[in-house]
């Protein structure tokens, strides 16, 4: 997790577009949904959660936006150029979470998991620490 007072770096596969995230982070998970497996082509994608305000962009990402599990508008923001997945927001009210793949982290080592969530939707051979706190669903938020 970022602390209160730090920072990193991140961007796209071919750097067309660059953020900067300052912490606190809200929580680190590798989500199993069908969404996120269909979007990276793997079993599981390693997400961070921010403030939008806690997030600054230089580029313009496009975005792709379909139907959540909640019933709101999930939106996927991605370079155009590479295709490098970037982040995810919602349309709930008064939601203003950024989810961030950590693989686009410039050092993806400055978070680390701390629980596996949507484990319905896991797949037979993705394989998760033991020790982290897992979830069907979508982990309650400590907000």
């Amino acid at each position: 997790m970022l602390g209160e007072d730090e920072s990193a770096v991140g961007g796209c596969l071919c750097g067309d577009i660059r953020y900067t995230v300052t912490g606190p982070t809200l929580f680190v998970s590798q989500c199993c949904c069908k969404d996120c497996q269909k979007a990276t082509g793997t079993g599981h994608t390693t997400i961070f959660g921010l403030r939008s305000h806690q997030l600054q962009m230089q580029g313009t990402p496009k975005t792709y936006t379909n139907a959540g599990e909640s019933g709101g508008s999930v939106t996927r923001h991605f370079c155009g150029t590479c295709g490098g997945r970037l982040y995810t927001t919602g349309d709930l009210p008064g939601d203003t979470i950024v989810i961030m793949q950590a693989g686009s982290l410039d050092d993806p080592n400055l978070v680390s998991p701390e629980s596996v969530i949507y484990t319905k939707d896991a797949v037979a051979w993705d394989v998760f620490d033991p020790a982290l706190p897992r979830f069907e669903a979508r982990q309650p938020r400590k907000l």
